[in-house]
Order: structure tokens, then sequence, then C-alpha cells
């Protein structure tokens, strides 16, 4: 089995939701945020939060928290390359990364991936659903990332591109595919409405 770090992504502005970090908001006994760690933690060899602002505010969960690099507001990819950044510091080749306000995703994530990205041939493999719920669905903000293509992705960035698909089919990926049923485990909460369905989900789920 793969032991890659983890990165959970946490520096969107959460502007559906009115501001703030969703990752703080409550879902039942636990924030969104212990939700997404509880499921990635077993998957990682280690943790690391990608957040924006004062990381003080995360000082409970013991984690270290880094900053996008991108000045200005970049979307996830600025996210990943931080993540990338910061896995080289720690002498890996790859990386895992996750989104903060996403608290049902599968618990095989990292092996699905790797499985996937093996197979393909690739550098980099994201998450998919297909089922139920209509079409194949990518969540390009769950990937198994190398730390050879950072000065790519740094590069990419400056010269404008923010859409994670528009860099990584550039490249080749993998598409690591997860059975979605009644509910796409992918799902993540945006808006109020989100979180109200997330806290029905949470009641199914935990049956």
């Amino acid at each position: 089995m793969i032991r890659v770090p983890g990165a959970i992504l946490a520096g969107g502005r959460a502007s559906r939701m009115g501001g703030g970090d969703k990752g703080l908001l409550q879902l039942g006994d636990r924030t969104l945020l212990e939700h997404v760690i509880a499921r990635i933690a077993p998957q990682v060899s280690n943790l690391v939060l990608n957040a924006n602002g004062d990381p003080a505010r995360f000082s409970d969960y013991e984690l270290p928290v880094i900053s996008d690099c991108a000045e200005d507001f970049a979307g996830p990819l600025a996210g990943v390359l931080a993540s990338l950044d910061w896995a080289a510091g720690q002498g890996e080749e790859n990386i895992v990364t996750v989104a903060a306000d996403t608290p049902f995703f599968p618990t095989d994530l990292v092996s699905v991936l790797a499985d996937a990205r093996a197979k393909a041939g690739t550098k980099i493999a994201l998450a998919s659903t297909q089922g139920a719920v209509p079409g194949q669905h990518r969540h390009p903000t769950f990937g198994l990332w190398p730390v050879s293509l950072r000065e790519d992705l740094r590069q990419s960035l400056r010269d404008g591109v923010r859409k994670v698909v528009a860099w990584t089919d550039k490249h080749g990926c993998a598409s690591a595919e997860f059975p979605a049923s009644d509910y796409d485990p992918f799902f993540n909460v945006n808006t109020p409405q989100d979180l109200e369905r997330a806290r029905r989900l949470l009641r199914k789920v935990a049956k």
C-alpha cells in the first residue's frame, strides 16, 4: 500500500456560505474539518492544512498550516502547489489532496487513486464518481500529485491557468472511479442548504 502525506485544502473564500471557514462549521458533534481529518488521517503518513489568513484559528487541530503560494486568489491549484512545495520540503515524491468541505469521501481514497495512476501509467490521478448519480463527475480537489510537476504548475499559475483539469489534462490524468448510489460520496458543502443536506446524510451514513 502506498504511503504518502496528505493535504487538506481549505483556502477557498466560501462566498456562497457567506464567507469564513467552511471547515469550522458544525456537522453533528464534529466540525466539517474534523470529519475530513477522521477520514483521511488513517490513509496518509502525515497531514498538512492549506489555509490562508491567520493560522491561529486552526490551532486546536494541531496540524501544520500552509498558505497559498500565489498572491491573488488562484483557486484550488494554488493550494495544490502549496501542498507540493510542502511535500518537497519533507523529501516526499507525492502528495494526496482532499477538500475541507467534503465530509463523506471514501475511506479507501488513497489506495484507489494510487491503483488508478499505476494502471494508467500517468503522473496524476483524480477521483471521479459514476453510478446512480447521472453521468461521470470528476472531483479535481481529490487527487494524487507528483512533486516533480510543481515547477510546471507554478509557471502555469503565472500564465493564468486556474482550472484544475486544464492543467492536469495537459500532463495525462488517470480517473479513479468510486461508486455512487443515492448520493455522491464527494458531495461538498457550499451553501447553507448543502449543510442541511449534509446533516441528513450524516444520519444515513452513520447507520
